[in-house]
């Protein structure tokens, strides 16, 4: 529509804008439109004309007002206007602005940048009382959507088991809403960059193929390094915090990406922060593209809000889960290790040989025990000092390991005394085991220190032989072996 078809119409209209340039491109865009256009810098003239007479149209620039510092001004406008039409020209990537003032009272909105074919068109629609093509009030069948939007995400929650899964359920969710061609979850990771944690789509009704973003952004993670992260929405809400949204692809100045989109049936694109629990950086966002371009309804923007809010818990409530495994583990960890050499402490051998000799019974296999130590350990704390000793702990454990089996287990049973556990092996087997041990051992480079040598004892478990009866009995086959010299092996007695 040109403003030549609608001059002199007798409508009266207030264009509020901080900025001198922006207040004269309107009012040569639209001027024409009006028979009265009032251009206002601040919120306070614009109230006070509207004061003095109801304007047909207020039209509130919302490019370099801060919602922090002038929602309530803002706000106090579009309540005061007690139902007539206020059109909303919202930067993309500050939409939290459109539902912050739809709380006061009905407003219609328009993305900006916009060029001024669409900027007469939403102006005219306003001054006629006609609604956007889609309605900013939600009907029926939007409201009917969004409850069973809200079912799905309830049930992605209470389904959940992990970070995975809730993003995976909490995109398939978004992506049941009508129109939503693909969903998609960004997570902010421990080191403060983002990850792709889920995404969930379908090919278009017109075949368009279906959608990676992994693909489009050309990374997985690491996204706050990605090219596109100021111009695509999911990216730019989680870095900035903000609900940014494309009604028109070619708003965020990319125009490779929006041709990329399109050919993926893309024709909208939403982000919203997902909030931290306090000042800080975003936990991450949520990102929707749609199939077809509309308005959004003050319930829809809602929604929305309320499914960022519920991610945020479910990622905390995930991330606490997953922190308290760790500490579990790390506990558990302490308590069965051997700080040292970071192999199974005594108490812990102890409850193994125990589980170990249950098995053995049950399924009617043999069970070994070889116990060694280190010869003259204390001569090398003497000569070289305890760091060199621990070193030497050290040095015999890594060397052990490379010759047990996964099976098996290394304990550390005192100072420079050790135990393996050998499921299913015999005594046979146990002194071949022994003696590769020996080896091994005396051939290990020790940083700071001579070559060291074990001595060790080996004892198959008996029949009806207890946990204590076989450490004697290997013990005591330890003790000959340094009777005879030490760096040998020698069989426990039956």
């Amino acid at each position: 529509m040109s403003t030549a078809e609608v001059r002199n119409t007798g409508k009266s209209g207030i264009y509020l804008s901080p900025v001198a340039q922006r207040r004269a491109d309107f009012g040569n865009a639209c001027g024409g439109l009006f028979d009265d256009l009032q251009l206002a810098d601040g919120a306070e003239r614009a109230l006070a004309r509207i004061a003095a007479g109801q304007p047909d149209l207020l039209v509130i620039d919302l490019d370099r007002f801060e919602p922090a510092i002038d929602l309530a001004a803002l706000g106090e406008l579009v309540a005061r206007r007690g139902g007539a039409p206020t059109l909303l020209l919202c930067p993309y990537a500050t939409a939290r602005w459109v539902p912050a003032l739809a709380a006061f009272g009905p407003v219609t909105y328009a993305v900006t940048p916009i060029d001024a074919d669409a900027l007469q068109a939403a102006v005219a629609q306003g001054l006629a009382g006609i609604a956007p093509p889609s309605a900013v009030t939600a009907d029926a069948a939007r409201l009917r959507a969004l409850l069973a939007l809200h079912t799905r995400v309830q049930a992605a929650l209470r389904t959940a088991d992990d970070i995975q899964g809730l993003a995976e359920g909490l995109c398939r969710a978004l992506a049941g809403w009508p129109g939503v061609r693909h969903a998609a979850l960004f997570h902010r990771k421990p080191d403060g960059d983002l990850q792709l944690e889920a995404q969930a789509g379908r090919e278009s009704d017109e075949g368009a193929p279906a959608l990676a973003l992994q693909t489009l952004l050309g990374r997985p993670d690491r996204l706050l390094q990605a090219p596109l992260r100021h111009a695509f929405p999911g990216l730019l809400a989680a870095a900035t915090g903000e609900l940014v949204l494309l009604d028109t692809l070619d708003q965020a100045g990319e125009p490779d990406l929006a041709a990329l989109l399109r050919t993926h049936g893309v024709a909208m694109a939403l982000g919203i922060a997902i909030p931290a629990d306090g000042p800080g950086a975003p936990r991450g966002a949520l990102s929707l593209l749609w199939e077809h371009s509309r308005a959004l309804a003050p319930e829809e923007f809602a929604a929305l809000q309320d499914v960022a809010a519920q991610a945020a818990l479910g990622l905390r409530l995930a991330e606490m889960a997953l922190e308290n495994e760790q500490l579990l583990a790390r506990v558990t960890y302490i308590s069965t290790m051997d700080a040292l050499t970071g192999v199974a402490n005594r108490r812990h051998g102890e409850e193994l040989l125990e589980k170990e000799i249950r098995r053995a019974r049950r399924y009617r296999v043999p069970l070994a025990l070889v116990a060694f130590d280190i010869d003259r350990f204390k001569a090398i704390n003497e000569r070289y000092g305890d760091p060199v000793g621990d070193v030497v702990l050290r040095s015999v454990c890594e060397a052990a390991q490379a010759v047990l089996r996964g099976s098996d287990v290394l304990v550390r049973s005192g100072g420079e005394e050790f135990q393996i556990l050998a499921p299913h092996t015999s005594a046979i087997d146990a002194l071949k085991m022994a003696e590769k041990l020996r080896v091994a051992i005396a051939q290990a480079e020790i940083p700071g220190a001579d070559h060291v040598t074990v001595s060790l004892g080996v004892a198959q478990l008996g029949e009806q032989e207890s946990a204590d009866s076989l450490v004697q009995r290997v013990n005591a086959a330890l003790a000959r072996a340094k009777r005879a010299g030490r760096n040998c092996v020698e069989l426990a007695m039956q």
